[in-house]
C-alpha cells in the first residue's frame, strides 16, 4: 500500500518527511495541502490532523502527524536511515530534538516572515531576535560537523535530514552556506545522495505557484 504524505513544497517540516521517505525506498506519494488558502484550519483536515500542521502521513490504517514522528515510522518500516546501535538511536533522537526546538524552530518562522508576509508586514524586531537565535544554532551546527561527515555515525540518519529540513531553501532569512564551510561540504553529501531532490521538485507547491 502506498503511504500518503500530505504536505507542500515550502514546508520545510513537510521536507523533512518527504526526504526520509524518498531516501528509506518507501512507496509513497504527496498529496498537496494548499496551506496559504487555509486548508490545514478547516474542519475536515482537522479532522485528520487535530494539530491542524502540515506534514501528516497516511499508511493503511495509521495515521502520523509531526515530521519527527513519521521520521521514526520511516526507520521502523524500512530499517533505513536509523542509528546502528542503541547509542545511535539516542543520538539522532537528540539531533532531531535539537533540530525542533534549536533549528527549524526558529529558522521555519524566519523565513516565514522574512518571506511570505507583506514587507510592510514584517515585524523587524522580531525578525532580529530569531536571526540571532538562528545564527547561533548554525555555529552549533557548523562546529558539530568539524571533521565528520555526518551528524551521527558513519552514514546518513534522521539526525542529517531533519537538520537539513530549512537550509535548501533560497529565500533569504539569514542562511548563507558560503559562511559555513562545514555545514555546505555536509549538505553537498547529502544533495548526494541517491534519490535527493530539492523541496520543490520533491512536493507540489512553490513560491512560483502563487505568482
Amino acid at each position: 500500500m502506498t503511504i500518503k504524505l500530505y504536505c507542500f513544497g515550502e514546508s520545510g517540516n513537510a521536507y523533512k518527511a518527504a526526504l526520509a521517505l524518498e531516501l528509506s525506498g518507501l512507496d509513497w506519494e504527496a498529496v498537496y495541502v494548499d496551506f496559504f488558502a487555509g486548508e490545514t484550519r478547516t474542519p475536515e483536515y482537522r479532522a485528520h490532523n487535530s494539530m491542524g500542521e502540515v506534514p501528516y502521513m497516511v499508511d493503511g490504517d495509521l495515521t502520523l502527524s509531526q515530521s519527527g514522528v513519521i521520521q521514526d515510522y520511516v526507520v521502523e518500516k524500512s530499517g533505513k536511515l536509523g542509528g546502528k546501535n542503541r547509542t545511535e538511536e539516542r543520538e539522532v533522537l537528540r539531533w532531531t530534538l535539537w533540530d525542533n526546538h534549536k533549528l527549524s524552530g526558529v529558522a521555519g518562522p524566519l523565513r516565514f516572515l522574512m518571506n511570505f508576509l507583506p514587507e510592510d508586514k514584517r515585524p523587524k524586531e522580531a525578525i532580529g531576535f530569531l536571526q540571532g537565535r538562528t545564527k547561533a544554532a548554525y555555529m552549533t551546527l557548523e562546529s558539530n560537523l568539524k571533521d565528520r561527515d555526518w551528524l551521527v555515525g558513519d552514514a546518513i540518519t534522521n539526525a542529517d535530514i531533519s537538520c537539513c529540513g530549512y537550509l535548501f531553501y533560497t529565500e533569504p532569512f539569514g542562511f548563507d552556506r558560503k559562511d559555513y564551510p562545514n555545514i555546505d561540504a555536509w549538505l553537498r553529501r547529502i544533495s548526494e545522495q541517491p534519490g535527493w531532490k530539492h523541496p520543490y521538485d520533491l512536493m507540489p507547491g512553490s513560491p512560483a505557484d502563487r505568482t
